[in-house]
């Protein structure tokens, strides 16, 4: 297994950066988030998950070692694959995740593409054993209001806090009453409103 790679970034793409290691131009996978963090000519150390299928070998890149082990674990439940797990990783952050699987924060987790109540459910179900050893302190559960979650949701899927800050103001105004179990739809809504401002 390919646990961590350094080089050289030679590339930023759509989906993940190119490091070029010992003469070789390796292709990873990462999340906006790592993205952001790079830039052409950068010396760069990321932990991997190499994922072996019968027609590919890709490789995941992540910021550190905790990152890597939650992606490799959210795999571990039934239906969640690698592009669904880094899809959970785009969206919250290790900790979030963690909170959301031991408070049984089904909201947090429905906030992420491809993942419904059921889905979420599963997680829960199959998981929050499973995260608990994996963090020294039990999470205090966080309840910072539909806002706040929305607009750490549109960063965590690349958008700038400016823009994600400012949809949050234009959603609450239309939407006075809503409350925590409306952030999927108002994310939705959401990542409409800022793709038609892009």
């Amino acid at each position: 297994m390919i646990a961590s790679v350094a080089g050289t970034v030679t590339a930023v793409h759509a989906d993940g950066v190119v490091v070029r290691v010992g003469g070789v131009g390796l292709s990873l996978q990462t999340t906006p988030g790592t993205r952001a963090a790079l830039r052409v000519g950068d010396d760069a150390v990321l932990s991997t998950s190499l994922v072996v299928r019968e027609d590919s070998l890709t490789l995941y890149g992540f910021a550190d070692d905790e990152e890597r082990a939650l992606f490799e674990l959210l795999q571990t439940a039934s239906g969640v694959g690698p592009r669904l797990a880094q899809a959970v990783l785009t969206v919250h952050t290790p900790d979030t995740v963690r909170r959301a699987l031991l408070t049984e924060d089904l909201v947090a987790l429905t906030l992420v593409p491809g993942i419904g109540r059921k889905g979420a459910q599963r997680m829960v179900l199959e998981l929050k054993d499973k995260v608990a050893g994996t963090t020294s302190a039990v999470p205090v559960p966080v309840q910072p209001g539909w806002r706040d979650t929305l607009s750490q949701a549109l960063v965590g899927l690349g958008f700038p806090s400016g823009q994600a800050d400012e949809a949050v103001v234009r959603l609450a105004a239309a939407h006075p009453a809503a409350d925590d179990a409306d952030v999927p739809d108002l994310l939705r809504e959401g990542l409409a409103l800022l793709g038609r401002s892009r």
